[in-house]
């Protein structure tokens, strides 16, 4: 059974797509901690470890992901983009890519950020233009 999440790269149920590629896919996190972040997945491997994903596909994630953080980092004001990969709550590998102003920014425990479908479709829109310019 597909997970929920080749459910949204295979555009089954609706996402914001920031990025995509033959392998990958990137799309906003609905219940963001910051104003644009955005999961990583791979878009033909479910498994839920990233460590037990093939060589080329843990590769070409990474590489895939430091696209889109810098696409990211370009369209959101930050001091960095902040990395996270604890894959407890979907069975499928992702990587969380959140903006920062500070560490703290990155605590999945903190209260997320209620944004409005007009908000969402604008983050989107300026991430992957900046990420079709790379």
């Amino acid at each position: 059974m597909a997970t929920i999440f080749t459910k949204i790269a295979k555009g089954e149920i609706p996402s914001y797509k920031v990025a995509e590629n033959e392998d990958f896919y990137a799309f906003l996190d609905i219940a963001p901690l910051a104003k644009g972040h955005t999961l990583i997945i791979p878009k033909h491997v479910e498994d839920d470890y990233i460590f037990h994903l093939d060589d080329k596909t843990y590769e070409g994630l990474w590489k895939f992901a430091k696209k889109v953080a810098t696409a990211i980092k370009a369209a959101i004001p930050c001091k960095r983009v902040g990395v996270a990969v604890l894959g407890m709550e979907v069975p499928h590998t992702h990587v969380h890519l959140v903006p920062l102003q500070t560490e703290g920014d990155l605590n999945f425990k903190k209260e997320k950020l209620k944004l409005s479908e007009d908000e969402f479709k604008e983050i989107a829109n300026s991430i992957f233009n900046e990420y079709e310019k790379l």
